[in-house]
């Protein structure tokens, strides 16, 4: 069988797997924006405790392995009574880890931002959320978009990793294709060029966004 022939037979699947994949991403991308930026906004706080706490988080989270947070996350959840379906705990695994990445990205964003300006919107009488609102991550985003697409090529790049708990996604479909028609090497390669279709236009935007963030 050729790989015409192959593509043929498994597009639909393949495709299908890709469409799960793509989903997957997304969720855990979201999960990460959202926790990586309160987790930022903690280690800027002025509480020691929240500070100390949210380091804590993302030493844990970048010096463990994703597929060991999987793991916990699917299997060892289910003792204390918690339960996810095996596609919702990678979203959640992968969506945690990425927060730790995220919250440092977020964090040099947000001490980016000129100091003089939050002190002159303090001075004029703003309060405290309105300025994070209104001065600060207005442009701590703009500076920091670029590095999160960083983060969101390698998410969907560390997606693979959910096949190790069954997560319907791309991998674990290719590994369901090479076992019938037993021919992993065309198969894997298919896959690794279906990733590259998902991965290529998002490394060109990221770096259209780097062009832009210089000037």
């Amino acid at each position: 069988m050729g790989y015409g022939e192959l593509w043929e037979a498994t597009h639909v699947e393949l495709l299908a797997a890709a469409w799960a994949t793509l989903q997957l991403a997304f969720g855990a991308l979201v999960i990460g924006l959202i926790v990586g930026l309160l987790v930022a906004l903690a280690r800027l706080s002025n509480s020691r405790p929240l500070r100390r706490a949210a380091l804590i988080y993302i030493e844990v989270f970048r010096g463990t392995p994703a597929l060991v947070q999987l793991f916990i996350v699917y299997f060892s959840l289910t003792e204390i009574g918690v339960q996810f379906s095996s596609f919702q705990a990678a979203m959640i695994g992968l969506g945690l880890n990425a927060a730790a990445y995220l919250s440092e990205i977020y964090r040099s964003g947000l001490e980016a931002v000129p100091k003089g300006q939050v002190e002159a919107a303090k001075a004029i009488g703003m309060p405290h959320l309105k300025v994070l609102r209104w001065v600060v991550l207005p442009q701590a985003i703009r500076i920091v978009l670029a590095p999160i697409g960083n983060v969101a090529i390698s998410l969907l790049k560390d997606t693979s990793v959910a096949s190790l708990i069954a997560a319907p996604d791309l991998m674990l479909r290719a590994q369901d294709l090479s076992s019938v028609y037993f021919m992993p090497l065309e198969i894997y390669i298919l896959v690794g060029a279906i990733y590259f279709a998902l991965c290529y236009p998002l490394s060109l935007g990221v770096r259209l966004l780097e062009r832009k963030t210089r000037h």
